[in-house]
């Protein structure tokens, strides 16, 4: 996932692949260096050992921050073409007002009277029903946040109301940390 997302950033397909070598190390060292550090430390190789914990540290931060680019970017991604779609209703509001605005400007060739200015008025309420159905694909674009709201909501009992960028938050923190813990998990499994 890292070496991907790091081959991504590069301006050329050589440096794409110099930093997917770097992501791929990076994680190779995030996932060695605890277990490593450990018994260097173990070993009474105190300085060493703070050494290892030290690149380690380095590695682990570059490769959550390449976690969060990863999960972002793909995420994003999805959402925005999720939010893109068009429904019926938003196909239904777009011909509302497509034939709103052909009424109102035929009718308002002429000069601004009585019924140009109740055209205008249509147009408006089809621009807003358009955005109306527009906002409910973007909201309908990720369930999961929508749905983890609600469940914080009903088993606070309405004390707790997350919004949807606390969830979004959330998700990214722990789809970033969880794949770069394995080296403490492999560090803590060995200490037995």
């Amino acid at each position: 996932m890292n070496g991907w997302f790091a081959r991504s950033l590069g301006s050329t397909d050589l440096a794409g692949w110099l930093f997917l070598a770097i992501g791929v190390a990076a994680d190779l060292v995030a996932l060695a260096g605890p277990s490593t550090a450990a018994q260097l430390w173990k070993a009474r190789q105190r300085v060493t050992a703070m050494a290892a914990w030290l690149i380690w540290s380095m590695t682990f931060a570059f490769a959550v921050t390449a976690s969060i680019g990863f999960a972002s970017l793909n995420i994003a991604d999805v959402t925005l073409a999720r939010a893109s779609r068009v429904t019926p209703a938003v196909t239904t509001a777009q011909d509302a007002l497509r034939d709103a605005v052909t009424s109102r400007d035929r009718e308002c060739l002429s000069g601004v009277g009585r019924f140009c200015r109740e055209r205008e008025q249509t147009v408006s309420d089809r621009r807003r029903a358009l955005d109306a159905a527009l906002s409910s694909v973007e909201q309908a674009a990720d369930p999961q946040t929508d749905a983890a709201i609600k469940i914080v909501a009903w088993l606070s009992a309405g004390t707790i109301k997350p919004t949807a960028d606390d969830f979004a938050m959330l998700r990214l923190v722990l789809l970033a940390l969880l794949p770069q813990v394995g080296g403490i998990l492999l560090m803590v499994s060995r200490a037995r």
